[in-house]
């Protein structure tokens, strides 16, 4: 089978292809239609990533973590910025989580992010800790700015420890490179087993006023919700208080990281951080309501929703992409857990690659995800071919189901008819290359 990647590597610009937000541990919210998009007002996509907002510059280089690709990426805002970071809920948590938690405990102004790739820094003990603090301290002293105002973060592979002679080399000579253009680099630089580079960028009105948001992700393996082995940086020219912008981060990142699956794992390096440095000129957000707040929050709950279904598209050996839309829930927190059954489920995902319509496998992730619901009432579709309806009745054309599944992109619809609670999901199939590149990850 060919990939989905092959398609989306040409359409990432146009994006057709939880831990600590604000001050306190994510936990995902119950609110939202059933995709979590909210119409963002005359929104218009934007070439380009973590550099098309005004005041933003980055640079991504190669410092010799790996053999030869680039390795090392910083963003850097000229303006101090509001912070917002979502931290993996791992509890084995990489010494970058470690120390982003400790700065933000210290500020919620930053000017810069330094990520790593190729090492993740995880599983290093005091070493660990104190390289990811010389990765803070190199880059405050690359830019002349005050060591609480670095957020840091790594990606790769386990248990290993830094080359952070090469590394602290590496960011002054990035500090040297930064540039307006440089947002591409930087998202190359934070790939590891990527088969695509992941960026997106729009702009929006505020109040009569454009701003601009841009971002750049990485994930390919180890997806899971709850954040997964995933980076994702977002930067704006919006002015937003630190409290305001935690709490949006938090809301949306509900929709969109934490409703992605590969494979179920959640990773110990999971980041996701905002920078808003006010460049645009609009009012600030200083409360979360009103009609200013809720056209920022569509354009951020927009770019984390597009830049995860990047990540899905690009699962290691994915072949599909999978949208798991459950209706008729109780209430949206059980059509959470009902998706997020399917969305986990091997057995559904094995056989959505072998093109089976085995609805069996769906009914059962259901049944076993914890909600409340009467399986005689259920209803499941593959696009708009009903495959099973209430009382188990069954008579669908395999042929025409045949043809949904054939597709690379899928949608499977299951309807519980118990309320009005709804909510999607991102998924892919798990074929046969997956588990041939994650048993040689290492080697």
């Amino acid at each position: 089978m060919n990939s989905i990647k092959e398609r989306d590597r040409k359409n990432v610009h146009a994006g057709k292809a939880a831990g600590v937000a604000g001050t306190g541990e994510h936990r995902a919210h119950g609110d939202g239609a059933m995709t979590g998009q909210l119409p963002v007002p005359h929104v218009k996509e934007l070439p380009g990533g973590v550099t098309a907002p005004k005041g933003f510059r980055a640079a991504g280089i190669h410092c010799g973590v790996k053999q030869s690709k680039k390795d090392l990426c910083l963003v850097v805002s000229d303006a101090p910025a509001s912070a917002a970071v979502v931290l993996t809920t791992n509890r084995v948590q990489a010494a970058p989580v470690l120390v982003t938690r400790e700065q933000m405990q210290r500020s919620r102004i930053f000017r810069a992010i330094v990520v790593n790739s190729g090492n993740a820094n995880a599983c290093t003990g005091e070493r660990g800790m104190n390289d990811a603090r010389a990765m803070v301290g190199a880059t405050a002293s690359a830019l002349n700015v005050g060591p609480d105002q670095v957020l840091v973060s790594s990606t790769g592979v386990i248990g290993q420890f830094l080359p952070i002679g090469r590394i602290t080399e590496g960011i002054k000579k990035a500090a040297a490179v930064l540039s307006s253009e440089g947002g591409r680099s930087a998202a190359e630089a934070i790939i590891t087993t990527d088969t695509f580079v992941k960026e997106y960028a729009l702009e929006f009105d505020c109040d009569g006023v454009r701003v601009t948001m841009g971002g750049m992700a990485k994930g390919s393996g180890m997806i899971a919700p709850n954040m997964a082995t995933m980076l994702a940086f977002v930067t704006t020219d919006a002015s937003v208080s630190p409290a305001v912008l935690g709490s949006a981060l938090s809301r949306a990142a509900g929709r969109s990281f934490n409703r992605i699956s590969v494979d179920g794992d959640t990773s110990t390096n999971d980041m996701v951080a905002v920078l808003a440095n006010g460049r645009s000129g609009a009012g600030s957000l200083t409360e979360a309501g009103g009609p200013r707040y809720e056209a920022f929050y569509a354009a951020l709950e927009q770019m984390l929703v597009t830049l995860s279904k990047l990540i899905v598209k690009d699962g290691e050996g994915a072949t599909k992409f999978i949208e798991i839309n459950v209706t008729g829930a109780r209430d949206e927190e059980e059509a959470v857990k009902a998706a997020r059954a399917i969305a986990n489920s091997n057995l559904v995902k094995t056989a959505i690659h072998g093109e089976d319509a085995n609805w069996g496998r769906i009914l059962a992730a259901v049944g076993y995800s914890g909600i409340e619901f009467d399986p005689s009432k259920v209803e499941i579709y593959f696009g708009s071919v009903p495959i099973l309806r209430r009382n188990y009745t069954i008579d669908f054309s395999e042929e025409e189901a045949k043809k949904v599944l054939g597709r690379k992109e899928i949608t499977i619809t299951v309807s519980l008819h118990e309320g009005e609670g709804s909510a999607s999901f991102w998924t892919c199939d798990l074929s046969k290359e997956y588990v041939a590149i994650n048993a040689n990850y290492r080697t």
